[in-house]
């Protein structure tokens, strides 16, 4: 009997953990709010085999609202699948830069990668040629000063060292390689996405990274391969030529002794020909990736300290942000002054594409909505205070737990009318695996008629007391087990 009660109970459990996975997944975010209010735990739910949570799954589909909520629920933002990926890797993946902004901005993992192939973030956006993804993910590399281009240029022209700032973490990280040896270039050139290598080259991604043989990987290509073979192999012309232009070898020779001119006969890409055959006589000139922004660092820094979102409304008396006319103004741009609240600033250098004109301003620089000068960083206005971090509300939950439906000793708390009196064990959600942990008793309390079982410091309803021996006395026990009744 004792079996069955918990097998029933634990099957409910699943059931909401289920249901909280569709609501994850379809969008419903009415339906994952009443789920979390009942038990934010649920959060933590994660399915059985792929152990995909619900925040893979709103990741992976795009439901940036979802996210935040499940996040703010207590969930780990790094939390793996069976594959090893997490929910930005998901989400960079599918293109989801609204997701992958809120996950950023909750300081999520870029450094991870999956158990298959070693691939980061950055490597799964590069593949399918993200780039709004790519920016956001390198948001805290990329200074927002306005000489940051013609620093990086003048990086990737010498090795040379820059006193504006530290390129290591940024070199590192962006051409950090997975297995095989394989760089996030290499994933964008093979695939022809010439707006992620024009990005990436621009970020100081090296032309000269070869991959190796490290017995795991099967590389049609060949060991020993430049970024310049897997672009030969793509077919893609203008990727080569932005590569050769870069300073690509067309010489060079992989573990096979192919060049790329020969990768792209082998790959029947005649086409490819001329552009492989020689060096171009005169160097053509760089501009700028349009996907490059300078502010997204200094408004980056401003939402982590300050947050982003202000769901009051303002009364009629203050002037809302100019874009929204919603919130308030909190960041001032630099230059031109015009104000804006934190997630307008956000959403700005997040979407903007430097194809449009800017009156004024370096290469990077992001146009302002109102007079088009060029913004290169954002500040704080002086009422702008940092937010206070909430805590989580998994943790004035109760947790999963089993009913032993056996009768125990006579428990401490009192109600006007009934109570029950449940012997529970609680398991613990973390990382989808299920230990059994001893629950205490609950402390003496008085229950309000229309009140719920919570946090006593949440709940106005639960009110702590202490018992009277005269009135223990006359409790009497119902004939039912389990269940104490006050007369």
């Amino acid at each position: 009997m004792k079996f069955l009660s918990m097998m029933g109970n634990s099957f409910g459990c699943s059931a909401s953990g289920e249901r909280l996975v569709s609501a994850a997944r379809d969008g419903d975010l009415l339906e994952a709010k009443a789920l979390l209010e009942c038990n934010p735990r649920l959060a933590r739910y994660s399915t059985i085999g792929v152990r995909n949570s619900p925040l893979h799954y709103s990741a992976a589909q795009g439901h940036h609202e979802i996210v935040s909520l499940l996040i703010e629920s207590g969930v780990d933002i790094d939390l793996r699948n069976y594959r090893g990926q997490t929910a930005l890797m998901q989400a960079c993946q599918h293109g989801h830069w609204e997701v992958v902004l809120i996950l950023m901005l909750y300081k999520a993992n870029i450094h991870r990668s999956d158990y298959l192939n070693g691939g980061t973030a950055l490597h799964l956006a590069s593949l399918n040629g993200h780039s709004r993804c790519i920016r956001i993910l390198l948001a805290d590399y990329v200074p927002s000063i306005g000489a940051c281009w013609n620093i990086l240029k003048e990086k990737s022209n010498d090795n040379g060292s820059t006193s504006e700032f530290d390129e290591g973490a940024l070199h590192e990280v962006i051409n950090r390689s997975a297995d095989a040896g394989i760089t996030a270039l290499h994933m964008a050139a093979l695939n022809g996405h010439l707006d992620t290598v024009q990005l990436l080259l621009d970020l100081g991604a090296s032309v000269s990274e070869v991959t190796v043989d490290d017995g795991t990987t099967i590389d049609l290509i060949g060991a020993g391969s430049t970024p310049l073979h897997y672009a030969a192999c793509g077919g893609n012309a203008q990727c080569c030529r932005i590569l050769i232009a870069r300073g690509a070898n067309l010489t060079a020779e992989n573990a096979n002794g192919r060049t790329p001119l020969m990768i792209a006969h082998l790959w029947h890409r005649n086409e490819l020909e001329e552009i492989l055959s020689m060096q171009p006589e005169r160097q053509p000139q760089m501009c700028p990736s349009p996907y490059l922004c300078l502010p997204l660092m200094s408004i980056f820094k401003i939402a982590k300290e300050c947050g982003w979102r202000d769901e009051a409304f303002l009364p009629k008396c203050q002037d809302p942000c100019v874009v929204c006319l919603e919130r308030k103004c909190t960041v001032a741009a630099e230059g031109c002054g015009h104000e804006f609240c934190t997630w307008c600033a956000l959403y700005l250098c997040s979407t903007f594409c430097s194809t449009s004109v800017v009156s004024q301003g370096p290469p990077g620089s992001v146009a302002c909505p109102l007079c088009r000068h060029g913004i290169v960083s954002f500040r704080k206005l002086p009422g702008t205070r940092p937010a206070v971090k909430p805590i989580s509300r998994a943790s004035l939950s109760l947790s999963f737990c089993t009913c032993s439906g056996e009768e125990s000793e006579p428990s401490s708390m009192i109600s006007a009318v009934w109570k029950p009196d449940i012997g529970c064990t609680r398991i613990s959600p973390l990382s989808s695996s299920f230990r059994s942990l001893s629950c205490q008793k609950f402390p003496s309390v008085i229950f309000n008629a229309r009140g719920c079982m919570g946090n006593p410091e949440t709940c106005p309803s639960l009110v702590p007391c202490t018992i009277d021996q005269n009135l223990r006395k006359q409790l009497v026990r119902c004939p039912r087990p389990s269940w104490t009744i006050y007369f």
